[in-house]
């Protein structure tokens, strides 16, 4: 027969390990950019996939070089928190604050908060953005 003590300690165990294991996010997730319009630009919401592997998030959509790239990157802590960094170029100028040309480059930071399926965060300079995450 099984302590029921020992099963409580085990059960105990295994919840704070995973908490505590950087690779707790790693997998596939569905990754959404939002954007108001802000300043004269026009709004925007794209969505591209990332990847956690070993805690640490990495996102890109577009092609890197050219006009309308971006790339999300950075670590998610054991509790769910999470800076991000944004860097990309600007797809048309239209969407851009100011007016700035394609390929124009920009970034900024983002602060978020992962749970075991789903994300969310906000862009910390600049206009206001939403990101979401949801874990496939």
């Amino acid at each position: 027969m099984i302590d029921l003590g020992i099963l409580l300690a085990l059960v105990l165990f295994t919840g704070a390990f995973k908490a505590d294991d950087p690779a707790h996010f790693d997998g596939t997730w569905d990754t959404t950019v939002s954007c108001s319009n802000a300043a004269g630009a026009m709004g925007y919401s794209f969505q591209f996939s990332s990847t956690v592997k070993g805690g640490e998030l990495r996102g890109e959509k577009g092609d890197e070089g050219k006009p309308g790239w971006l790339q999300i990157q950075g670590n998610i802590q054991p509790d769910g928190t999470a800076k991000l960094y944004a860097k990309g170029l600007v797809g048309a100028q239209e969407f851009a604050v100011g007016h700035r040309p394609a390929g124009t480059p920009y970034g900024y930071h983002i602060e978020a908060k992962f749970s075991d399926k789903e994300g969310s965060g906000k862009r910390v300079e600049g206009r206001p953005c939403e990101v979401t995450f949801v874990k496939k």
